[in-house]
């Protein structure tokens, strides 16, 4: 098949393709669930709200499973380092998710308000938190982390959780917790009509300006103030993952990549016209290309920060040699190869089966659906 340095490569972009399609469709579940005590303002409203993701939210996590997936089987060390160092931080992400699968098919058991507003902010929590703490994560992948190897390469984490906290993660959760808000908002005035697609397309009209607006302060961030390693001497592209095999220092540029390749910029300015567009498609009703654009926009938002640490995957503030990359931080050849040609046949499956879904349940969602399905539907 390939050779080694070619495979580190197109694994590199397919782990960045499944992360991209995880945001792009868990993330809009994510931003519907945290709108939903404010966009639905009784109980059918936010029976409609919780419906239209309610066929398919559960599928979309197939996405996280790849994701995961895929960091173990082909990027063991990074998958060690980052389970075993933030622990705390994966842990919240998990216990926070739990509100979702039972706040779906609990909520409606009972008829009691108070039973059901619990759940609605059951479900809140669960859309919110965990965008607020991958964000924190992104944040802190451009900041570096705190861990180092041993001459056995065993990965030990320096840090803590509250470490992970700082002022530009922060930034970064918050652009998170906003991007899924703003997706979820233009996707939900795809599936609702009346007063819950006014309140969806006010959110998104003023969701993206503001989006827009902190995603050139964070970049400006990194830019001015965040130092980017820079790999000095390495084994070679192809060469045994070893990551003690190199030396590194922060003298590099985050715009280096950019400038040695061009045709990257494509992806910061999709991200930065994306999402204005989306707005304004969103602003004046239409709702389908909006989220083509905010869909657009996101992905655009992720390329550009993966563009922008390649190759790196993470960043080590305390040794910087043990930075973990692309080159020496991956499977061997023979598990690449074999990774790939199972994800060639199970990849288009579920994207098929993804579209499936999607096109069977397309339509809006209103209330005389809800009348319709009292008891079959959440």
């Amino acid at each position: 098949m390939f050779d080694y340095e070619t495979m580190r490569v197109i694994w590199w972009v397919i782990t960045g393709a499944v992360a991209t399609g995880f945001v792009l469709t868990v993330g809009f579940d994510f931003g519907i669930g945290a709108l939903l005590p404010f966009v639905g303002r009784n109980d059918v409203e936010r029976r409609v709200v919780i419906n239209t993701i309610g066929p398919t939210w559960d599928g979309n996590q197939v996405w996280l499973i790849l994701l995961g997936g895929a960091i173990f089987a082909v990027w063991p060390a990074v998958y060690a380092t980052l389970f075993s160092g933030l622990y705390i931080a994966m842990l919240l992400v998990l216990y926070t998710l739990f509100f979702r699968p039972v706040g779906f098919d609990y909520r409606s058991k009972l008829e009691s308000p108070q039973w059901r507003n619990a759940w609605d902010w059951g479900l809140f929590i669960g859309g919110a938190v965990p965008p607020v703490l991958m964000g924190v994560l992104v944040g802190n992948l451009l900041v570096g982390l705190p861990f180092h190897l041993d001459g056995s390469l065993r990965t030990f984490y320096d840090g803590s959780f509250f470490g992970l906290l700082m002022p530009f993660p922060l930034l970064c959760g918050v652009i998170g917790l906003l991007a899924c808000v703003f997706h979820g908002a233009v996707y939900l005035s795809c599936r609702t009509e009346g007063v819950i697609e006014q309140r969806a397309r006010r959110v998104a009209a003023i969701g993206g300006v503001v989006l827009v607006v902190l995603i050139v302060l964070a970049a400006a961030w990194v830019i001015l103030g965040i130092p980017r390693p820079e790999i000095l001497t390495m084994a070679g592209p192809s060469a045994p993952s070893n990551p003690m095999a190199k030396t590194v220092d922060f003298s590099g540029s985050w715009l280096a990549n950019f400038q040695a390749h061009p045709r990257m910029f494509v992806a910061p300015a999709l991200a930065v016209l994306g999402v204005p567009a989306a707005a304004a498609f969103a602003a004046t009703g239409r709702s389908a290309a909006a989220f083509a654009a905010s869909a657009v926009g996101i992905g655009g938002l992720l390329w550009t920060v993966g563009f922008g640490l390649f190759p790196f995957m993470l960043i080590s503030t305390t040794d910087p040699r043990s930075s973990l990359t692309i080159w020496d931080a991956s499977a061997s050849h023979l598990n690449l190869q074999w990774s790939l040609a199972i994800t060639l046949v199970f990849l288009p499956i579920v994207l098929l089966y993804t579209q499936w879904a999607y096109r069977v349940i397309w339509g809006k969602v209103t209330a005389a659906d809800i009348a319709k399905g009292e008891h079959t539907l959440y």
